[in-house]
């Protein structure tokens, strides 16, 4: 589990077990419970549509077992029936502002009884980013109901009749996948639904998320040209296990992601002209187009580029690889330096030390 998200719930659950804490407890929570979801977006919007229904860890058991749409569709719904049928007896979000139509979802249960090639069946059928739009509606809404919660509502329990409503609901299944869901609410108390699903439900089902996503970009970059367009190796990256390089379509590259079109200026270009990557450009040393226009911030990377032209790429894999065997480091500016001259030179030394 996350430590920061864990230690976190571990203090919110503290806090809101005390009236004197409670507000604070409150409050950690909705910070939790934000920062958890910006994860979530930073998946809908770099992952490809093709992303939401690969099941990269086959249908077996575990949360990861499954795609980012069903984790999505899955972690949400239940927290809108938890609030809205069980807690607050009112209308679902799902409900609402035809959120059905637009997610265009086949179901409106949970998902649990659906497995393998159904899941990925369901999540083929789901409009991505209206499920999205609906995940941020449920968590906006319960956010609300969290601000006015009172520290008497936590010891609240749960009724026949609640059961009953849950089940005439019809949005938990009766398969013996799902069905046990409404005893296991109805079984706790207000202060236990905070735990599950308001929060660590959603730490479960985004860490599942995470290595899904992980799982894809490793496998989207077998066999491809880990050296990127603008000269870093995508290996020795900080983003390597997370992103896909900007050769496949889980590209993550930050830079990327905030140039138009979420794609690297510099790509463009190489595709235009036809070039394998910056370092075919003989306009390299002094290019200033997308990610060399931050000058002395990437010019380290551009003096890897520089070096691929003189040398190839094998000896280049070589000299990088000995660079991080050798020292750490998640910027190569931090061993190249920022002047482009100089940091041939110091390439050219550290190559030295390779041929011994």
């Amino acid at each position: 589990m996350d430590k920061e998200w864990s230690e976190k719930n571990k203090k919110m659950q503290t806090q809101i077990a005390k009236e004197n804490t409670f507000a604070e407890g409150i409050k950690m929570l909705l910070e939790l419970r934000a920062q958890i979801f910006e994860q979530i977006t930073a998946i809908v919007n770099t992952f490809p549509p093709v992303a939401f229904y690969q099941l990269p860890f086959g249908g077996g058991e575990g949360n990861h077992c499954t795609t980012l749409a069903w984790s999505l569709w899955h972690t949400f719904r239940i927290e809108d029936i938890v609030v809205h049928t069980l807690i607050l007896q009112d209308k679902q979000i799902l409900m609402q502002s035809s959120w059905l139509k637009k997610t265009k979802s086949p179901i409106i249960t949970t998902g649990n009884e659906l497995d393998g090639e159904q899941t990925v069946e369901f999540s083929k059928q789901l409009n991505v980013k209206a499920v999205y739009e609906y995940c941020k509606a449920v968590m906006d809404s319960t956010n609300e109901f969290l601000g006015r919660l009172q520290f008497a509502d936590l010891k609240k329990k749960f009724s026949d009749a609640d059961k009953q409503r849950l089940i005439e609901s019809k949005c938990v299944s009766p398969d013996e996948s799902s069905a046990w869901l409404i005893d296991f609410w109805c079984g706790k108390t207000i202060k236990g639904l905070i735990q599950m699903p308001l929060s660590r439900h959603w730490i479960m089902h985004v860490e599942a998320m995470r290595r899904i996503k992980n799982k894809l970009c490793q496998e989207a970059k077998k066999g491809v040209n880990l050296i990127a367009y603008c000269g870093l190796y995508c290996k020795q990256c900080f983003l390597t296990q997370w992103c896909g390089s900007c050769r496949t379509i889980y590209n993550t590259c930050s830079f990327a992601l905030y140039s138009p079109g979420g794609v690297c200026p510099n790509a463009t270009c190489c595709k235009e002209k036809g070039l394998e990557g910056c370092y075919e450009c003989n306009e390299l040393y002094n290019c200033h187009k997308g990610f060399y226009a931050l000058d002395e911030e990437t010019n380290a990377v551009r003096v890897l580029g520089l070096f691929i032209q003189k040398y190839g790429k094998k000896e280049f894999i070589k000299v990088i690889d000995f660079m991080h065997q050798q020292k750490k480091f998640q910027k190569v500016q931090e061993v190249l330096g920022c002047d482009i001259d100089e940091g041939l030179k110091r390439l050219e030394e550290w190559r030295k030390k390779v041929l011994g």
